[in-house]
């Protein structure tokens, strides 16, 4: 279904590496315009270099997720680049996994300002813009965290996850009769997102990471949400490793 993402323009942050700069390589190929955002402006500017050589249209932007301004100048910049937006991925994440008996609030503030409030930021940049061309899709990466408490050792990572899913849903059901809203819940899916752990638990985690997927089964999943027709709403996935039990 290539024609339902064809010359759409799709914003994805946290895009260079990983999921998304795996979402924007498949969107691309596929005949989106694709928009991404990080803070690591060397790795995005390689991501578009590899999308052109390949025949695609893609700019990269620096974004830093916990600042509104800089979310909203975003937003308006690829806008006024390619004269519209048609998506919204909200695909930056920290997973830090330590014991909350070790209380590192820095931590949890890091996961609330870049997994809850960057996405909620990006929700406010692009809804207004949504709602007046009565079109618009919005996806947020969630978590298989964020539909069962990931403890010991993730139970913030997946409180944000779980805010996440809920604030998914809360804005289907006040938008969904013109904004498309769709929630991505995977697994372990082989990404830097492993390397946020540098406590205790980082063994661990990387151990559970031994049987991740690629990024590229998450990239087919959003695809799939994207290239459905306009009556048509994918509200969630949850996808994980077959070896998964979590």
């Amino acid at each position: 279904m290539k024609e339902g993402i064809q010359n759409k323009v799709v914003l994805i942050t946290g895009g260079s590496t990983g999921i998304g700069a795996e979402v924007a390589r498949l969107l691309a190929s596929r005949g989106a315009k694709v928009a991404i955002a990080a803070r690591r402006k060397e790795k995005l500017d390689e991501v578009v270099a590899g999308i052109a050589a390949a025949g695609g249209t893609a700019r990269a932007y620096s974004l830093d997720v916990t600042d509104k301004k800089q979310v909203e100048a975003v937003v308006a910049a690829v806008v006024a680049d390619f004269g519209k937006l048609d998506v919204l991925v909200n695909n930056a994440g920290l997973m830090p996994i330590r014991p909350m008996a070790e209380a590192n609030t820095d931590e949890w503030d890091a996961m609330i300002d870049v997994n809850l409030k960057g996405t909620l930021y990006g929700i406010a940049a692009v809804l207004p813009r949504f709602l007046a061309q009565e079109s618009g899709h919005i996806i947020n990466l969630s978590s298989v965290a964020g539909r069962k408490v990931f403890a010991p050792g993730g139970t913030v990572y997946s409180g944000t996850k779980f805010a996440v899913s809920a604030i998914s849903e809360g804005l289907r059901q006040e938008v969904g009769d013109r904004i498309r809203v769709t929630s991505i819940a995977p697994g372990a899916v082989e990404s830097d997102l492993k390397h946020s752990t540098s406590g205790t638990a980082r063994e661990t985690v990387l151990d559970f990471y031994k049987q991740a997927i690629p990024a590229a089964s998450v990239a087919r999943a959003i695809a799939f949400a994207i290239e459905q027709p306009a009556d048509v709403d994918i509200n969630e996935i949850v996808l994980r490793p077959t070896a998964q039990v979590f």
